[in-house]
């Protein structure tokens, strides 16, 4: 096969994969071939930081393969903004306003980035006002959900809350791989008082404390208190 060939079917292939993208939905794909061939696509491992709160923004980020998650911290406490899964698009706020980053990105497992240039960006911006748009869209969504996250947290009692959180994490029964502290810190909670909360819904019958997982030993009392 012509090597010239096989590299204009890859790039066809990469343009399609980027308009499936809602941040670049609509662009022709002559734009979307000429950010491709200016980004840099590499791999990151488990604990990778990105950026920081208060960098100055340089990039704009493409999740294609792994996880990042997106927060901010105070003190010891942790505030999840974002666990993001392919493909998304993070580190946005470097793009627009005053263009530095609002919070931290780190790879929580081995990721794959494509990386686009904020000169890039804003070429694609200034040729496409669509684009603005859109992206001003996934700032909002964002915030909502963050907001949505904060009233849940004010007004929902930490039980009802916790048990969420393991139904969503749950996978044939068990909760996996998460700690008392990353626990606390989707709660938006001290440690001492997760742990305290799981210990209530053990003494409960509800689950049962294991080696690095949590098993639901009664569903139906953990989905009831989830509503409470």
């Amino acid at each position: 096969m012509n090597p010239k060939h096989t590299s204009q079917n890859s790039r066809l292939t990469e343009a399609a994969a980027l308009a499936s993208v809602d941040l670049f939905r609509g662009i022709p794909d002559s734009s979307l071939q000429a950010i491709l061939k200016n980004s840099k696509v590499r791999d990151f491992r488990a604990g990778h930081v990105f950026f920081k709160a208060g960098e100055a923004g340089h990039s704009l980020f493409l999740l294609e393969n792994g996880a990042v998650q997106t927060f901010r911290t105070s003190g010891p406490k942790k505030l999840i903004v974002a666990e993001l899964k392919p493909p998304a698009i993070f580190g946005e706020m470097g793009c627009i306003g005053g263009r530095f980053y609002h919070c931290d990105a780190q790879a929580t497992e081995p990721s794959r980035i494509r990386i686009f240039s904020r000169s890039d960006v804003d070429t694609l911006l200034e040729q496409h006002p669509t684009v603005m748009r859109q992206l001003l869209d996934l700032v909002s969504d964002r915030f909502v959900h963050v907001l949505m996250d904060l009233d849940a947290t004010s007004f929902r009692s930490l039980i009802p809350r916790l048990a969420t959180l393991l139904l969503e994490r749950a996978e044939e029964g068990f909760v996996r791989d998460l700690t008392h502290k990353e626990l606390a810190e989707h709660l938006r909670v001290y440690r001492e008082s997760a742990t305290a909360a799981l210990g209530d819904l053990k003494k409960a019958g509800i689950i049962e404390i294991e080696r690095k997982r949590i098993r639901i030993v009664d569903r139906p009392r953990l989905e009831r208190a989830a509503r409470e």
